[in-house]
């Protein structure tokens, strides 16, 4: 002992508090500046375990009511009876942004603080958000031994909280973690606080040895328009309690597929009939030929003839077709109507289900007929990829693997790396869409409408588009996953030709797709017999092409891409004839 502190024990090893500094550090480098932001309701247990976690996280903990009414100079109850709750929040406001100026710390905010469009997006910057939520006995149970709560002081305390409940929890669901707040001991939950931040932050071995938690959640954070991304198991069977905590008393149509429906329909519906939820269901072919302006006008007066109203859901339960199809019909029917993805395949999950661009096919192109209609809620179900091919599950891998090559290099590593497991599912499915979706929703946040940057997401898809028009989009023959498999090597190739990238980049990316079995040359789609010409017609009817200028998305290197304006149509032949005179390998 040196000076009162233990550093390192008689017979070798670390002392306890040590030990524990050592454990922690991974969190502590890994949050930089950032504070972990506790959100919830009265009663959900904020302040006693974020003392608990600020101790095991060596982390200063600040009680932003707390410090609200050292502020003040009064209690929260005096502050809404003297100066009304206008004024409180906005002092709240200005405390919260004080405190987080000062971070990392562990931080408790109150109830109210998170409906604040200002305060969320600043906890978004400079925090973690976690959303400790319970359930309204408990809560009930733990406000009523106190009486400092200004708004539960009227004649109907237990009508109040509910009303609140209902009105913050779609809101709280927009943090970035969730975890249970329950009748047990504290350290139960500060465990299953760290880790989900350890899993949140990327870090490999948490602190605990507790169970991580089987879900993860995303947030798309638009103004006005924000909602989360929920990642993992069982969201099929919480699909009901979800959406009636979205929109109570809201009806919903299900529009899904003929081979969908024989799969999930009728899980989706008895959860939302137990939640009181009523319901109709609309069948729709499946394959991408449902992607038609006469099955848009089927969806659209199937929706009206159930007497949906404008406050009621559309529910699109599939894949990418029924997503973007059930999304149009939302946006134009009644002017506009909300509605929920339940994407149940991995490209849906990872891409389209995503970002709101939701749309219909024309014999011109594809995506050609549409509008941007963001979804309120995306319910990512992990456990419904187990009923997919092979095939269907790898041509979704193809958009995963893109996320990696537009702009992060370490995440295309990890996939090399982990592949076998996304596939096998667990834990490295959650973390690759989690990761895929949280690459997405940033950038849809910077660039809703693709007027900048939001064009890197179609990263092979110039390519993919005009081959998938080329076979009149027969999925017997490319799945849309496979033909943007094709688009990436055809993306990186090119690029190559260019004098832009390494040419092994491109090599490495062709193996890694090839090693899970997809496509990577333009013969490799079946009976294709289209030459260069005939490529490049098919990419003048893209939706990129600006005053019939031709724009691709081309790469420096892995997890380097580039939006490309004004390529040339010489520069594209040629690099199409070198590519279909290519021997196989």
């Amino acid at each position: 002992m040196t000076n009162g502190v233990t550093t390192v024990e008689a017979f070798g090893g670390l002392s306890d508090g040590a030990r524990e500094a050592e454990k922690r550090a991974p969190i502590s480098n890994a949050l930089g500046k950032r504070s972990i932001v506790l959100v919830g309701m009265m009663g959900a247990g904020k302040s006693s375990v974020g003392k608990r976690l600020s101790q095991r996280l060596g982390l200063p903990f600040f009680d932003a009511d707390t410090e609200i009414e050292r502020a003040a100079g009064m209690s929260i109850p005096e502050i809404f009876e003297k100066r009304g709750e206008a004024e409180f929040r906005q002092g709240e406001q200005r405390v919260i942004a004080r405190l987080l100026s000062d971070g990392p710390m562990i931080l408790a905010t109150g109830g109210g603080a998170y409906m604040n469009d200002s305060t969320r997006q600043l906890i978004s910057q400079q925090g973690v958000s976690i959303w400790l939520k319970a359930e309204f006995d408990v809560l009930m149970r733990r406000v009523r031994k106190r009486s400092n709560r200004p708004l539960l002081q009227n004649p109907d305390p237990e009508g109040t909280l509910k009303r609140l409940m209902e009105t913050r929890y779609p809101v709280y669901a927009l943090t970035d973690l969730h975890v249970q707040s329950r009748d047990v001991a504290h350290d139960v939950i500060v465990d299953e606080i760290i880790a989900a931040i350890s899993r949140h932050l990327g870090i490999g071995v948490p602190l605990v040895t507790a169970k991580p938690l089987s879900q993860a959640h995303v947030r798309v954070d638009l103004p006005g328009r924000a909602y989360v991304i929920a990642i993992g198991s069982n969201l099929l069977e919480e699909a009901g309690e979800r959406i009636a905590a979205l929109a109570p008393g809201a009806a919903c149509a299900i529009v899904t597929d003929d081979r969908v429906a024989g799969l999930h329909l009728a899980v989706l519906e008895d959860s939302l009939k137990a939640a009181g939820i009523r319901t109709a269901a609309i069948q729709v072919p499946s394959g991408e030929r449902s992607k038609s302006m006469a099955e848009l006008d089927r969806v659209v007066d199937g929706i009206l003839s159930a007497k949906m109203e404008r406050g009621d859901l559309v529910v699109a339960l599939g894949g990418g077709v029924v997503g973007d199809l059930a999304g149009f019909a939302a946006a134009i029917t009644r002017r506009g109507m909300r509605f929920v993805q339940i994407p149940t395949t991995l490209l849906a999950q990872v891409d389209s289900s995503v970002g709101g661009k939701t749309g219909v096919n024309s014999p011109h192109g594809k995506n050609l007929i549409g509008a941007f209609h963001q979804p309120s809620l995306v319910l990512a179900d992990v456990d419904v990829l187990d009923t997919l091919s092979k095939r269907e599950f790898a041509a979704g891998y193809a958009e995963v693997v893109k996320y990696g090559l537009i702009s992060d290099a370490p995440f295309f590593n990890w996939l090399e790396a982990h592949h076998t497991g996304v596939f096998a599912g667990g834990p490295d499915r959650v973390h690759a869409i989690e990761v895929s979706c949280k690459a997405k929703a940033a950038i849809v946040m910077r660039d809703e409408r693709e007027d900048g940057d939001r064009a890197l997401l179609n990263l092979g898809h110039t390519f993919a588009h005009a081959f998938e028009r080329i076979v009149a989009y027969d999925g017997a023959r490319l799945v849309h996953g496979e033909a943007v498999a094709i688009g990436l090597c055809c993306a990186f190739r090119f690029s190559t030709k260019l004098g832009l990238c390494n040419g092994q980049d491109a090599v490495r990316i062709e193996a890694h797709l090839k090693q899970v079995g997809l496509p990577t040359h333009i013969r490799d789609i079946l009976g294709w017999d289209a030459d260069s010409n005939a490529i490049l017609d098919a990419m003048a009817q893209d939706k990129k092409v600006k005053r019939g200028k031709l724009t691709f998305i081309l790469a420096r290197g892995i997890g380097e891409s580039f939006i490309a304006p004004d390529v040339s149509a010489d520069d594209v032949r040629a690099y199409l004839d070198e590519h279909l005179n290519m021997v196989r390998g």
